[in-house]
């Protein structure tokens, strides 16, 4: 299994990022699948999850309202639509689901927010 995260970048505060994802090596339509995110000196936290079908989503109270997740399991990926950026935002994003025990998380994308 493979996860491949792009579309990080420096933004400046309420501005705009849409990060993808892209897996190889099993069926994503079978999976639910998460985004995560490590900011400097904290542990990894869970940003937002999506059911398999794509027709139900839940989201940390930091990031409501703020960002949407969506996939498209014909193409594979997953993306993070992410609005009104706030510096607490940086961090590395990883998108990840368990598959069994040789899943590996991928590299993530990193999104700094700062003026």
């Amino acid at each position: 299994e493979q996860f491949v995260e792009s579309g990080g970048g420096l933004v400046q505060p309420g501005g705009s990022l849409t990060l993808s994802c892209k897996v190889s090596g099993f069926a994503l339509s079978g999976y639910a699948m998460y985004w995560y995110r490590r900011a400097p000196g904290k542990e990894r936290e869970w940003v937002a999850g999506i059911i398999s079908t794509g027709t139900s989503a839940d989201y940390a109270d930091s990031v409501k309202g703020r960002f949407t997740v969506s996939r498209d399991n014909a193409k594979n990926m997953v993306y993070l639509q992410m609005n009104d950026l706030k510096p607490e935002d940086t961090a590395v994003y990883y998108c990840f689901t368990y598959i069994d025990s040789g899943t590996k998380w991928g590299q993530g994308t990193q999104v700094t927010v700062s003026s």
